[in-house]
């Protein structure tokens, strides 16, 4: 396992998802990363990831918290993020139909 993020761990997600869907917001916290690697957004329109960067978003609509080590798994796709939800390793906070919508975009990826 890496010992750090890669910058675009997240770019990979950008396209997946299934449309119709939400759209909007979602922050994403890694509480205990090195600086610069503890907040990142993520866009979503009608479903689709439609943007990923670095960086905490001004006024997310969800907000999704995980560990630093299980971002990596996730990074190294070693870890679903589904999974990591249903197992209470990565809390929510705000609109669950985006959070379902990230979650499905997330795995999508690579199928």
């Amino acid at each position: 396992m890496s010992d750090s993020l890669p910058e675009d761990w997240l770019a990979t997600w950008v396209g997946s998802g299934r449309a119709p869907g939400a759209s909007g917001v979602v922050e994403i916290v890694v509480p205990g990363a090195p600086e610069g690697q503890g907040a990142w957004v993520v866009r979503v329109a009608d479903g689709v990831v439609t943007e990923a960067a670095a960086g905490p978003p001004a006024d997310p609509d969800v907000t999704l918290t995980i560990t630093y080590a299980d971002a990596l798994a996730i990074a190294e796709r070693s870890l679903d993020p589904s999974v990591a939800f249903m197992q209470g390793r990565l809390k929510t906070a705000g609109d669950p139909g985006l959070v379902l919508d990230v979650l499905a975009a997330a795995g999508s990826i690579g199928a």
